[in-house]
Parts: structure tokens; C-alpha cells; sequence
């Protein structure tokens, strides 16, 4: 299947699946499927991923991801060297739009419990997510020049959530992990229960 990109100079076709040209590439890396999966955990140099000092910027395609809990937050972290804790320490914003599916209620909001200052637990990426059969959530988080040695690692998420409560979620996170150590590995969860079904997929964007 063919990608088109458009930019300035008009229309330019995408080479192969996996790959965006043009201006810039979105190199296709690997691809991670839960199917009862306590954690989604990429780690530099494992299994065919690369998280380091080739690209600049990191693209994580989380595709409806479906918990087995009801109602928890869907999340990351990240480590550095060869640790596997996962708790690094993080400040971040997180606000959402939401609407019910009877139109009952909806609203723009600043989400005060889902953000984090100087935290070290998971950042939530989409907040409450139903576990029925046709619930999930979908987004994208992005992960700027984790290999730097000089400056804290931004990160910007945007997700769409299936909410447990039948509400339409358009989500919206940024923040930055506190540490000037390279960042060698990323870490998707629930905060209870496993992600059921769903993959995610990252890409390094040259």
C-alpha cells in the first residue's frame, strides 16, 4: 500500500510499507502484540529495537489497546542503562476532552491526578478505559533525542479513549523525564490488570 506525503513542493509518493519519505523518514522499527500481557516493554539493542542516538525523535502507535481490568489508566515509563525499575522521575500536564455517548455531558478540563511533579510513577497516557468487548484506547506518544547527555527528555502523547463510562476522550500529555542520562528503554502498562489484546509500534523519525 502506498503512503502519500504532502508537503511544499506538491505530492510525493511513500516507498514501502514501514517507510514515510519525503522531507523527513518514519523509519518502521518493531512492532510489540499484547494478548494478556502484564507490561509492552521496548528495550534498546533487545529483540531488533532501537531507542538511542540514531534518531532524534521516537514515535510510539499504540492501536486499541484493550485492558483486562475495568476502568484503569493505560501508561508508560522508561529506564536508563540496564535498569528495569522503571521510575524515573517525571513532571508533566494532562487535559482531555470528553463528551458522553447520550450527550449528556461534556467538557474541556485540566486533569490535576493524572499529572505528575518530580514523579517517578506511570505516566498516564488515557485515563479509565472500559474493558468491554468494543472498548479500547488509541494515540500516539512521542519521545524526543532519548540518547542525550546534556538536556532532560521531552515527551508529547495524544490519545483517544474509549472511557469505562461510555465517554468520548480526546487526551492531550506533555512533560519531561528529569534526568540527563540516556534513556535505554520504554515500558507500556495498566495500572491493573494486563493489556488483553492491541500492539504498539515504534519508529525512529530520521
Amino acid at each position: 500500500m502506498s503512503i502519500i506525503k504532502l508537503n511544499n513542493n506538491g505530492v510525493k509518493n511513500a516507498t514501502a510499507f514501514g517507510s514515510i519519505t519525503g522531507l523527513g523518514s518514519m523509519i518502521f522499527i518493531k512492532k510489540l502484540t499484547a494478548s494478556g500481557s502484564g507490561t509492552l516493554s521496548f528495550v534498546d539493542g533487545a529483540s531488533g529495537v532501537v531507542f538511542d542516538s540514531t534518531y532524534k525523535e521516537y514515535v510510539f502507535i499504540c492501536n486499541d489497546i484493550h485492558p483486562s481490568a475495568s476502568n484503569p489508566n493505560f501508561g508508560f515509563q522508561v529506564d536508563v542503562g540496564t535498569g528495569t525499575s522503571y521510575a524515573q522521575t517525571i513532571t508533566s500536564t494532562y487535559f482531555a476532552a470528553y463528551h458522553t455517548e447520550d450527550g449528556g455531558t461534556g467538557a474541556l478540563a485540566y486533569i490535576a491526578g493524572q499529572d505528575q511533579a518530580q514523579g517517578t510513577g506511570l505516566q498516564t497516557l488515557a485515563d479509565q478505559i472500559g474493558n468491554g468487548n468494543d472498548e479500547s484506547t488509541a494515540g500516539m506518544l512521542h519521545i524526543f533525542n532519548p540518547a542525550s547527555t546534556t538536556f532532560a527528555k521531552h515527551f508529547i502523547g495524544r490519545f483517544q479513549g474509549y472511557n469505562g463510562s461510555d465517554y468520548s476522550t480526546d487526551l492531550n500529555i506533555a512533560g519531561y523525564v528529569n534526568t540527563t542520562t540516556a534513556l535505554t528503554r520504554v515500558q507500556f502498562k495498566f495500572s491493573s490488570g494486563n493489556i488483553d489484546a492491541g500492539d504498539i509500534c515504534l519508529y525512529g523519525i530520521a
